[in-house]
């Protein structure tokens, strides 16, 4: 049986698409530099899948490294040739993803999301390995004009994180010979077989607790924080605007529970090994928006914890409105999102709530 190769597997998203995919018995082989997760996940990973140890290394491989080493990233697909274990598919999570971040370090963030993909793009090519799910995201359209957003809605990044997003689009488009942005799906002239996936806004951990968000440093996202206010970590939270176009002036998101974003995967995956070449581009979200004090509030009301707040000036790159339409999701992969707002917050702090005396990130 053939192997998936995942980048950035011991990340947020990545190691609870690792869980359903071992669980709906495929074999994995992670690679990840580490740079904003832990290799321990792995164990964890192992746990939730119920890998015996004498079945876990055939199971569930992992390689620590960068996918700009295009060197070792030929090893990988070499390795896994030799044993007869070929790789059949990339899903490629590996990236820099922080909308404030790429903004003071613009080069950073081209070269690990752009020049990153083009390498691991290029491996694959060399391996006959010509099926990918890409991990792209909702900041590609910039600031909407229309609410809810389809995949036929304008390309306008206003960060340079969205702009790298957009630029890999671009570049599986030329590779897939398709015009990509006039239409969410087409049939591909060439024999590559591409998923590209917009989500808005993961959040929620694994319901056991036993993995979730849990970035190093300073988070860039809003849950990890909330959290962190409601462990006593942090004093408050910071919110950036209280003046945007919404209904009580706070940022509107489409709020989407990991495990529902890591089933995404999975039937985006299978959609394209069972189809012939095309490329796909899909909206996941929850069609649903909440502003961040809805949020606060339901977190709240979930776990019984004040969250102190602050309001803040809005910040750069940031967009007042973004909600899916996630109906080509429900069209094309028979997917839609399962679990609530409060499972999110539920799921979420059960995960912080078990881990805030461990160090595993």
């Amino acid at each position: 049986m053939g192997s998936i190769l995942i980048t950035g597997g011991a990340g947020f998203i990545g190691s609870h698409t690792c869980v359903v995919l071992l669980n709906a018995g495929y074999n994995l082989i992670i690679i990840d530099n580490f740079s904003n997760s832990s290799p321990s996940v792995i164990s964890s990973i192992a746990k939730l899948a119920k890998l015996e140890d004498k079945i876990t290394e055939a199971r569930l491989q992992l390689v620590k490294g960068d996918i700009r080493d295009k060197e070792l990233v030929t090893q990988i697909f070499e390795i896994a040739k030799r044993k007869g274990t070929r790789i059949i598919a990339v899903i490629h999570f590996a990236g820099l993803k922080s909308v404030h971040e790429s903004i003071q370090k613009p080069l950073l963030y081209w070269d690990v999301n752009t020049s990153g993909t083009r390498k691991l793009l290029e491996v694959m090519n060399e391996f006959s390995c010509k099926v990918l799910v890409f991990s792209s995201s909702a900041t590609v359209y910039g600031d909407p004009c229309v609410i809810p957003i389809d995949e036929t809605s304008p390309i306008n990044p206003i960060n340079p994180y969205g702009k790298t997003k957009a630029a890999v689009e671009m570049l599986l488009a030329d590779i897939s010979n398709c015009q990509q942005r006039t239409k969410p799906f087409q049939k591909s002239p060439t024999d590559w077989r591409i998923a590209i996936l917009r989500y808005f806004n993961p959040v929620g951990a694994h319901p056991s607790g036993e993995i979730g968000e849990d970035p190093k440093g300073i988070p860039n996202n809003l849950f990890p924080l909330i959290n962190q206010v409601a462990e006593g970590k942090r004093d408050l939270l910071h919110i950036f605007g209280n003046d945007w176009p919404t209904i009580d002036g706070t940022g509107v998101r489409d709020y989407i529970h990991v495990m529902d974003l890591a089933e995404g995967h999975k039937a985006a995956l299978e959609k394209l090994l069972r189809s012939e070449p095309q490329l796909l581009t899909l909206n996941l979200g929850s069609g649903k928006g909440h502003s961040v004090l809805e949020l606060i509030h339901c977190f709240e009301e979930v776990t019984g914890k004040k969250i102190s707040y602050q309001i803040a000036n809005r910040r750069a790159g940031d967009s007042a409105i973004s909600i899916a339409s996630p109906k080509l999701a429900l069209k094309y992969l028979n997917w839609s999102t399962q679990k609530s707002l409060k499972d999110i917050c539920d799921d979420g702090w059960n995960w912080q709530s078990k881990n805030i005396y461990k160090n595993k990130f």
